[in-house]
């Protein structure tokens, strides 16, 4: 945005430059000002429900004789206060407006919301799973009065209230913000939330004969800013300030939607929703956040095989090595595979004169927000990585020909079950299969070497999304005993090939990458940013790609409005 767009406000009587129309909460906080507010959310429509962010206003004034500005004492412009405090989330920035955040009225005012607030709260905070996180908490400490002057018996609401297969409500704790109406009404589009009663007794319930069940309903736990909406799944599970917080990517589909991995000693508890307003804004969907369950999954790959018997890596990998060297090779590799990994599978099938190089399509029907057809979080890469050179196709069958007429005796596969994609594992075991991956299948089963690897929850790398945007992910808990990072594993195998020195790490991937990438060039792993980059993808974005190139999120609507 051009600096000619922006207008001058005053808070606290410091000057910022902000679009036009921000409203005031979304102002301060460029300054560094926190205006305490429950019912706001950057991402909904605006309501003013809660008044916990009353700010004092006022404009310069003007003689209304002559239209020039009224000065004071020191010749500066005159300011009319309104004699009341207005709502800073309704409130938008207007040329030469100013705002008081800290005075003594605006200090009662807040001391006056949040002991109403508490009149019927529950204290129960040493078990509330939101304890920790609690923006009621956390307010009424920072504004509340530290007394109650009330004596009476609080109102009793209903509690451990099923909304839905994974949302909980304890109905006492709720503060009626409605950021959980809102939602599902703004971004869900299934109306099915609201109040009933009123005073004191007013409840949030659903609608007759509805429940919350749409496949984003864990994100009305995400916005609830106190411990009313839980987590059927994380309920009672872990204490926040326990857990740490890891950056990574949903992996569900090509949307690459930001996440944060909540764990503690190496094992994770939850996966919510990060902020980056280019992709997925502040939502996720709710099959998304059970994908961690699969690190400690009974099907987890745990032993080095070579031909179905345990073995060491440094001999599975001798073997892998012998048969790339003197086969027929193909090789398929994964939408689920990180650029790095893809880049170095590229190289190992050159190393290794591979016949061909597949990617397995997965497709299904998006939803239109956060959930696209291709159910892989990196087919791009795999595409500007130039692992594969046209858009992947659902069924092998020209693979599956090839291994039937002889053409091809040494398979690679990274990842997938091939028999979900048109070859029967009868004709598997005929060949020299190598496979790398992290749970058990039926490719796996007719493998002659199997190399366990690590999920995305346990390594460092990169995906590229439908937008061709670039991101990171992170490590979340260590590799489980006995998987090997892919990097490591493909690294090896090469040298093996080649005789040579090859990189096995992220960064030193990378320097190779841009080396060779034009689409990577002058990049590096560590100067990615958290929200991603867009690379040029040339000719690569004009592909059909399911559902096309671009976010199908018509919920988004900008900060501030």
């Amino acid at each position: 945005m051009n600096d000619q767009d922006l207008i001058t406000i005053t808070i606290d009587d410091k000057e910022v430059r902000v679009p036009k129309g921000t409203n005031i909460i979304e102002a301060a906080a460029k300054i560094g000002v926190e205006i305490p507010h429950y019912c706001y959310h950057p991402k909904l429509s605006v309501v003013g429900n809660c008044r916990m962010c009353l700010v004092e206003m006022g404009m310069p004034m003007k003689d209304r004789a002559t239209g020039e500005a009224i000065l004071d004492d020191q010749g500066q412009p005159k300011i009319g206060w309104m004699p009341r405090p207005t709502i800073a989330c309704a409130t938008a920035a207007i040329p030469g407006i100013h705002i008081r955040t800290n005075t003594p009225l605006i200090q009662d005012c807040r001391n006056g919301v949040m002991e109403f607030l508490l009149i019927n709260h529950p204290l129960d905070c040493p078990i509330c799973d939101q304890a920790g996180e609690c923006r009621l908490q956390e307010f009424a400490m920072d504004y509340g009065r530290g007394f109650s002057r009330f004596i009476e018996q609080k109102v009793v609401k209903p509690k451990r209230t099923v909304l839905g297969p994974r949302v909980m409500l304890d109905d006492e704790r709720c503060i009626l913000c409605s950021r959980c109406v809102r939602f599902c009404q703004e971004v869900a589009k299934d109306d099915v939330l609201g109040f009933t009663d009123r005073g004191s007794f007013t409840t949030l319930t659903c609608h007759p004969g509805k429940e919350l069940a749409n496949n984003y309903s864990l994100n009305t736990v995400d916005i609830c800013p106190v411990g009313a909406l839980t987590s059927t799944d994380f309920r009672f599970k872990m204490r926040v300030w326990f857990l740490k917080e890891t950056r990574s990517i949903c992996t569900e589909s090509s949307v690459g939607a930001n996440t944060e991995i909540g764990s503690r000693e190496g094992k994770i508890y939850r996966i919510t929703p990060r902020r980056n307003d280019a992709v997925n804004d502040t939502w996720m969907a709710d099959s998304g956040r059970p994908l961690y369950k699969g690190v400690e999954a009974e099907s987890r790959l745990k032993n080095v095989t070579v031909d179905q018997l345990q073995s060491d890596f440094a001999t599975a990998v001798e073997k892998a090595a012998a048969f790339l060297n003197g086969g027929k090779v193909a090789v398929v590799g994964s939408g689920q595979s990180s650029v790095e990994e893809q880049f170095l599978l590229k190289a190992l099938a050159a190393a290794a004169k591979a016949k061909s190089v597949d990617l397995v399509a997965h497709i299904a029907e998006g939803d239109g927000l956060l959930i696209s057809a291709d159910r892989t979080p990196n087919t791009r890469g795999a595409l500007v990585t130039g692992l594969i050179k046209a858009l992947p196709k659902a069924e092998l069958g020209p693979l599956a020909q090839a291994i039937a007429d002889g053409s091809v005796d040494t398979l690679l596969v990274v990842g997938e079950d091939l028999t979900q994609a048109g070859i029967d594992a009868d004709l598997l075991k005929k060949i020299n299969l190598i496979y790398i991956g992290t749970h058990t299948h039926a490719t796996a089963e007719a493998a002659k070497v199997v190399l366990p690897s690590l999920t995305v929850f346990e390594k460092n790398g990169s995906f590229i999304n439908q937008q061709f945007r670039l991101q990171t992910f992170e490590a979340a808990v260590p590799g489980l005993a006995g998987a090997v990072d892919d990097l490591v594993i493909l690294g090896t195998l090469m040298g093996k090939l080649t005789d040579t020195e090859v990189p096995s790490t992220t960064t030193a991937v990378w320097t190779r990458m841009a080396e060779e990438v034009s689409a990577l060039a002058r990049l590096s792993y560590a100067r990615i940013p958290h929200d991603g980059t867009i690379i040029e993808a040339g000719p690569l974005a004009d592909l059909p790609f399911p559902e096309g190139n671009t976010l199908h999120f018509e919920a988004r609507q900008p900060v501030g409005v």
